[in-house]
């Protein structure tokens, strides 16, 4: 039996003039959500007005982010400049560790953020008393370990299958999928755990989102006036995007049924929640959030004088 050592990524099998396009492409992506990521952070630590409960959990998921992108993004530009990126099968084993573990940190942030709205809109008498400091902290740092933890146990599960055969990677990274199908072993025993653990990870996070929303707009709703329903909305409206963009990109992928869909199809969907996705979070705060802008403009102003 031959063990296999390394994979080699196919990435984006297209003519050199289109493939020099999205390598230009992505990389002009890859360093404007780095960039706008940063930013984030910066802001919110170096801003006064911006320590606050929502904002920070907005830099915590501006860090998940920028993992994310920097996890995926070198080898999918490498696999584009040279038509193929090779990985030893350690580093294709971490990549999906680190890709699956920040996945299920986001959903955990994401459910986090959206607890807080509640709070602050459902019980804004005792917010203070409970998004205290040490308590978000205790939350962001239970969802890292909770995410890390649960997708450990799952890589060592794929780390006892038997490769043997191909290791042809049709994709730009070290996905559950490709890296399923590369197998010489029975896979449904993975296969099973992994729909086990989905359980907590994906599905439990996004029920607590649902309900938290419904208890949110049941309250906004109660508001007489409108000019007070709007102002409550407006402070969970990015939020509530960024969840619908996030979670619509992950369920077209890996929940609903795959069937017939092409390979350059599941890249695409595949680049919206690696790639896109992490550049469009801090849009959507920023641009859409005063504070933010308020203290950018704080910022610029005083390193200019």
């Amino acid at each position: 039996m031959t063990v296999v050592t390394e994979f080699f990524l196919l990435g984006f099998q297209v003519g050199h003039i289109i493939r020099v396009l999205i390598f230009s492409l992505l990389l002009v992506i890859y360093c404007f959500t780095m960039f706008m990521n940063l930013l984030i952070i910066v802001l919110v630590s170096s801003s006064r007005n911006l320590r606050t409960p929502m904002y920070f959990f907005i830099s915590q998921l501006s860090i998940n982010d920028i993992l994310l992108s920097t996890n995926v993004a070198p080898n999918m530009l490498h696999a584009l400049l040279h038509y193929r990126a090779d990985i030893t099968f350690i580093g294709c084993m971490t990549q999906l560790y680190f890709f699956g573990a920040l996945e299920a940190s986001e959903c955990f942030l994401l459910t986090v953020m959206s607890y807080d709205r509640y709070v602050a809109i459902c019980n804004p008498l005792r917010y203070s008393s409970i998004m205290t400091r040490p308590y978000c902290m205790r939350l962001v740092v239970t969802s890292w370990l909770v995410a890390f933890c649960i997708l450990f146990f799952t890589i060592i599960t794929i780390l006892k299958l038997n490769f043997c055969g191909p290791n042809i990677i049709d994709h730009f990274f070290c996905d559950f999928v490709p890296i399923l199908g590369l197998s010489c072993s029975d896979t449904f025993n993975v296969q099973i755990e992994t729909s086990f653990f989905s359980i907590p990870l994906i599905f439990f996070p996004i029920i607590i989102i649902i309900f938290s929303y419904a208890k949110i707009i049941v309250t906004i709703l109660r508001i007489p006036s409108s000019t007070g329903r709007q102002k409550a909305f407006s402070t969970c409206s990015s939020h509530l995007i960024v969840v619908s963009i996030f979670y619509g990109t992950l369920f077209s992928v890996y929940v609903v049924p795959t069937r017939g869909q092409s390979p350059t199809m599941s890249k695409i969907l595949s680049l919206l929640y690696t790639v896109c996705t992490p550049l469009i979070n801090p849009i959507i705060y920023s641009l859409k959030n005063k504070d933010i802008m308020k203290a950018l403009h704080v910022l610029f102003i005083r390193n200019i004088c």
